[in-house]
């Protein structure tokens, strides 16, 4: 665990999908708000903010001491680039205190151009290791959201290192989990066109799926439909560790929940998380070791004393609030069936008992929580499940609960709660005020004035040289009273009526000469002015910012490649050779499959294989996911380093920005593959610009925007043509459904059998998993667009890949011979050849929402 000799300060994020529930985390608590504007951000669906309603919202988080972190997390497309840096630019001038960015390019441009903006790498930008990290610190990055899938001790390790480069990190703690990993997901893009790396993700991770070995004709058993859906991620009872840990930011997921969810949820957080750090800080001053690692004499540290924890009362309000169950997941090392929510993909709220009996349309509940009108109420049959609003409580003559639902239950039916009337948000603009402190001076012969400052719990909340501040205002020179002199309480009644300010009056000192008289209505426009005064003040460093100059970025000279070259991904030796006689120019293999007894053929692990070694010159592909070998990651715990393949002066191909900043680092030729999303010139300049030689691009891009991409590129660019598009990568292994396992996954048995997801169309995705227990899921339709090379080559592409993961010898033969030919026919004539049915073109015509 790190070592701290002074606590640090341990941030409450809270999600605002809108202006109410940007109000709703600040009643609760929250120390930050992180929003989205209508464009550019990976929830589009929530109701978001303008421009204008953004510098509404900075003022009103800033007057009560919080942050606003803009969103900007998804990738960009050619035409919207200078709009999306506009907007950047337009949202720090009214008052946006970060941003979270997924794009490379936008992250190094914003970096750049806005300075003094802080820059907040996304958790799409998928960071689970030191070089991540070190990456993220070259784009110019203050703060890093991790990856999800990372231990306790996984997360002390990074928090270590980003310190160590004056960075610091930020975790999720509460809310959906995505099951793909940091939501790198291209299955909602390519199976109905709606991209989450846009914002616009339609959760096909939630709908149902039955698993099947292809060898037999059955569905394979599991305890439900739902295989990609992970239960919610609930770190209440972790949060000292997550405090040890050196955290920064704890962050809740949710912006495309109910301000009631969001004051519900950051509440709890808020009480829970005080607890931590008063023990923390008592500790500390007490001389203990405030991280947590080491206990006292009798062994136990702050962190064991359960009064911090949960109370069950607040872990009961957390699942009220919403829960598909709740689960530590990967922070306490899971991964297996236990993170899954395979029974429903949705609210399941809390249980609050059972029907009792069935009389006439009539249920009786014998309810073990007290219900109120207005809670939602579930009912679960043996014929599914419905909602049902509870609009009175009336009782029988036993006690239970009398309802009448619209459908049929039956006795010892369960009822669930899936949202509380009692604990619903009510709306207040003003909510919550700004303590302040007033000082209200009448004296004879000198103008009435007001001042007044900020109460010292709200000035510490915003900084030390808030206590400084003060709001003043003067009006008229106070003369002797004509009839009755002013009175103190006169004074105090009118200076104390702040009702239509967000502030709110603590203590006021009236200087008062004797015999004194003034206008009340003068009192009510010099308070006014006063308090408009502070406002303005406490607000000067945030509001209508200057903008800088913007000098043109240097150009870099591009790349200009000669011909169009033919690479092929091989997972085993035969077919990799099968490539090369083909005619392939370019070999890539995985380094998960470079070890023998790890050649995958067609997604089925095979030794027959590996008759003959893999040809000379193949290419190392380093992992998308590679984490550090702490103790307790399966790296650890097989010796796994992909990294020995690696050879300085040698290529490779990196598929995560930290393993590209390592291997250029190394004197490595490093590519760079398409898990990370280049979609435009400014990401593409930041990949040269941290060492990139060539750069495969991403599948969500149409054949135009490739062409805008490659028109004077800095360096090669490649694309995928033939084969099936991995659609995520997870940490739980998806043939886990069909029961547990010894999670020896290098020997695992199920690999040995290809396996697939069944759909409710009846389409088929080939499930993957690797020797370190990852998953791989590929799209049922496979891709094709090798008609369209004479397009692509004339676009700009100079490398052509034919993806053979899941090809057998004999089809890896075929579709690399399909892809000479139509390099040669293009060459030759300009000429194409035919479509194959049966295949997809992708989104290189259709594009991405």
């Amino acid at each position: 665990m790190m070592q701290t000799s002074q606590p640090k300060a341990v941030e409450l994020l809270a999600p605002a999908g809108n202006a109410e529930a940007l109000r709703a985390a600040m009643r609760a608590g929250a120390d930050a708000v992180y929003l989205g504007l209508e464009s550019f951000n990976a929830r589009r669906g929530a109701d978001n903010f303008t421009l204008e309603s953004l510098a509404e919202a900075c003022d009103y988080a800033h007057l009560r001491g919080a942050s606003v972190y803009v969103a900007l997390n998804t990738a960009v497309l050619p035409s919207e680039l200078s709009r999306a840096l506009e907007t950047a630019r337009q949202a720090y001038r009214a008052g946006a205190d970060a941003f979270i960015v997924q794009d490379i390019g936008v992250a190094a441009e914003l970096s750049r151009s806005l300075p003094e903006a802080r820059l907040h790498v996304s958790t799409q930008m998928n960071t689970h290791n030191a070089a991540g990290i070190e990456a993220a610190a070259r784009l110019g990055a203050r703060r890093v959201t991790l990856a999800r899938e990372l231990s306790l001790a996984e997360i002390a390790h990074l928090a270590e290192v980003a310190d160590g480069l004056g960075m610091e990190v930020e975790t999720f703690a509460h809310g959906a989990l995505c099951v793909c990993y940091s939501g790198q997901c291209f299955m909602s893009s390519l199976i109905g066109g709606r991209s989450a790396n846009r914002g616009l993700c339609a959760q096909a991770c939630r709908l149902p799926y039955t698993l099947h070995n292809k060898a037999q004709r059955k569905n394979l058993p599991s305890p439900g439909d739902h295989l990609l859906s992970p239960q919610d991620l609930c770190a209440i009872d972790l949060l000292p560790e997550l405090v040890c840990a050196g955290v920064a930011s704890l962050k809740i997921e949710g912006r495309m929940k109910s301000p009631d969810y969001v004051f519900a949820v950051v509440g709890v957080y808020r009480a829970v998380l005080d607890r931590v750090l008063a023990a923390r800080d008592a500790a500390c001053r007490s001389g203990a070791d405030v991280d947590g690692a080491e206990g006292g004499a009798d062994g136990r540290s702050w962190a064991d004393d359960p009064s911090v924890r949960a109370t069950d009362d607040e872990r009961r309000a957390l699942a009220e609030a919403f829960s598909r169950g709740f689960t530590t997941a990967y922070l306490e090392g899971k991964r297996g069936n236990d993170i899954m929510s395979y029974g429903r993909p949705n609210n399941r709220g809390v249980l609050v008992g059972r029907v009792a009996s069935v009389k006439n349309g009539v249920a009786a509940i014998a309810a073990e929580r007290t219900l109120a009108r207005g809670d939602v109420l579930e009912f679960w049959t043996n014929k599914g499940h419905f909602a049902y609003t509870l609009d009175e409580v009336a009782f029988d003559r036993d006690g239970n609960v009398r309802v009448s639902p619209n459908r049929p239950v039956g006795k010892g039916d369960r009822v669930f709660r899936v949202r509380s009337a009692q604990a619903a948000y009510e709306d207040d603009p003003q909510l919550p005020r700004v303590p302040v402190r007033g000082l209200a001076k009448l004296r004879l012969g000198k103008p009435l004035r007001v001042e007044f400052s900020l109460a010292p719990k709200a000035a510490r909340r915003m900084g030390a040289d808030a206590l400084d501040i003060v709001g003043t205002a003067e009006g008229e020179a106070v003369e002797p009273a004509r009839t009755k002199p002013v009175a103190v309480e006169d004074v105090r009644a009118h200076i104390d009526r702040l009702g239509q300010t967000p502030f709110e009056l603590t203590e006021l000192e009236v200087e008062l000469d004797e015999g004194a008289g003034v206008g009340f209505s003068q009192l009510h426009r010099v308070r006014a002015a006063a308090l408009e005064d502070l406002r303005g003040k406490l607000l000067a460093g945030s509001r209508d910012r200057a903008l800088p100059r913007v000098s043109a970025r240097p150009a870099l000279p591009p790349a200009r490649p000669r011909g169009c070259r033919i690479a092929v991904w091989a997972t085993n030796p035969a077919c990799a050779r099968a490539a090369k006689r083909a005619g392939a120019d370019l070999i890539y293999v995985p380094a998960l499959n470079y070890k023998r007894g790890e050649a995958v053929i067609a997604g089925q692990r095979s030794a027959t294989a590996e008759q003959a070694g893999y040809p000379k010159q193949v290419i190392p592909v380093l992992p998308v996911i590679e984490h550090d070998p702490v103790p307790g990651t399966r790296e650890a715990r097989l010796g796994f380093d992909a990294w020995r393949f690696v050879k300085p002066g040698k290529p490779v191909m990196a598929e995560s920005l930290g393993a590209l900043v390592r291997a250029a680092d190394l004197g490595c030729e490093v590519e760079l593959g398409p898990h990370v999303p280049v979609t435009n010139t400014l990401s593409l300049a930041a990949a040269a610009d941290l060492g990139a030689s060539r750069v495969w691009l991403s599948p969500e891009l149409t054949l135009g925007q490739i062409a805008d991409l490659a028109e004077d590129a800095p360096v090669e660019l490649g694309l995928t043509i033939i084969g099936s598009q991995e659609l995520m990568v997870t940490e739980h292994c998806l043939l886990m459904s069909q029961g547990p396992c010894d999670e020896e996954c290098d020997a695992c048995p199920r690999r040995k059998s290809p396996h697939f997801l069944r759909d409710r169309k009846e389409y088929e995705f080939p499930v993957v998993t690797d020797a370190l227990g990852r998953s791989h899921l590929y799209n049922g339709v496979q891709l094709d667009v090798a008609h369209a090379v004479p397009d692509l080559v004339h676009a700009g592409v100079s490398v052509l890949m034919v993806d053979a993961t899941l090809m057998n010898v004999e089809e890896t033969t075929r579709a690399v011979a399909r892809a000479v030919r139509a390099r040669s026919v293009a060459h030759a004539s300009g000429n194409a050849i035919g479509k194959v049915s049966g295949t997809t073109s992708g989104h290189l015509y259709r594009g991405v929402s």
